[in-house]
């Protein structure tokens, strides 16, 4: 499934641009998909050679720095908390600190012997990303290649009493994995972009590293920036106080911009779900499949929904359940309105 998965994420970001290229420029399918291969690849040797590296030494760094960081953060709070009347608090705090820190020293002694003796298991690792890599081109090609006669190849298949119903629902499932795979990337995007500069501005330690995971975890709705707000935060805290002010202000004008601005823009409604709706979605997903359920749990919603609706929909044409309710609303109005009378009578027929 990554590899199918990736592919899938790519074609709806390609897709769009391969069109325009084709009905637009009336450039060669196959020659607009190589020309957008050459592009990317380019871009990614240009990131390998420029600005891995860079972001290389910015965690090596906040690696090796973190437990001093924590270390800071934690006298901090116990500093701030000394006084008597505040200890329950402290005391709950070293406890959960203690707590941490042994679950952190436990998962890390049954995980380092692992990574070090068992060499198999990396290997492993090692070829299921070659194969993800090596294999996700192949399938994304294909895709852009025969996009539309996936389509065709399922509806040719169906009864032609449904054809066109399945055709347009595969039609609005596409359609809204577009909408949200591109609106939720190009959103990230722009999320660490801000970040990234916000921080640079303020003086901000690891500014590119804390920008990047900002926008990756932006993907989680709702309390992704939140998430990536409390290493920066932890990282403030050892600098000054005053930095952690500072963060807090990037932190606030950044989601102003983007609840206000950027995502109304790009996103918009276009899943057409309720935000207790999107919250439940995210609480069942995540309990069931933890990250990944949070990150893929609306996209598989909004499709059963689809789904579910055009069925419904066929349900009720064809359920006598629904006829004598619509009969009783037109025979409602043939009464509080005498000319609709010979209308009514036609729908009844």
């Amino acid at each position: 499934m990554p590899p199918v998965i990736l592919a899938l994420v790519l074609y709806y970001l390609i897709n769009p641009l391969i069109n325009v290229l084709e009905n637009k420029f009336h450039v060669n399918r196959i020659i607009s998909i190589t020309f957008v291969f050459i592009i990317i690849l380019a871009l990614l040797i240009w990131g390998v050679m420029s600005l891995i590296p860079f972001v290389q030494d910015q965690i090596d760094s906040l690696v090796k720095n973190w437990p001093q960081y924590w270390n800071s953060l934690n006298k901090s709070l116990q500093n701030m908390f000394s006084d008597p009347k505040l200890h329950m608090v402290r005391q709950r705090l070293v406890q959960t600190n203690a707590s941490i820190t042994k679950s952190f020293e436990k998962s890390m002694d049954q995980i380092l012997p692992q990574t070090v003796n068992n060499i198999s298991s990396a290997v492993s690792v090692l070829t299921n990303v070659v194969v993800i890599i090596m294999t996700a081109p192949f399938i994304l090609f294909f895709m852009l290649k025969d996009d539309r006669k996936f389509k065709e190849s399922i509806v040719k298949v169906m009864p032609n009493r449904i054809k066109k119903s399945v055709g347009d629902m595969l039609s609005e499932i596409s359609q809204s994995l577009s909408s949200y795979i591109t609106g939720q990337l190009t959103v990230a995007f722009w999320v660490a972009v801000m970040f990234f500069v916000g921080y640079l501005i303020i003086g901000q330690r690891y500014a590119l590293v804390l920008g990047i995971v900002a926008g990756i975890l932006n993907l989680i709705p709702y309390i992704g920036s939140t998430l990536a707000l409390v290493p920066s935060l932890v990282i403030a805290a050892f600098i000054a106080p005053s930095m952690v002010l500072k963060v807090l202000i990037v932190f606030v004008v950044e989601q102003t911009v983007e609840t206000r601005v950027i995502s109304p823009i790009i996103v918009g409604n276009k899943m057409q779900m309720h935000p207790v709706t999107t919250i439940l979605v995210l609480l069942v997903s995540a309990g069931m499949y933890g990250l990944v359920g949070m990150v893929a749990g609306i996209p598989i919603f909004a499709i059963l929904k689809i789904i579910f609706t055009r069925f419904f929909n066929w349900f009720k044409r064809n359920s006598s359940w629904y006829d004598d309710e619509d009969a009783q609303n037109l025979d409602t109005e043939s009464e509080t309105n005498p000319d609709n009378e010979k209308k009514s009578q036609e729908n009844h027929k």
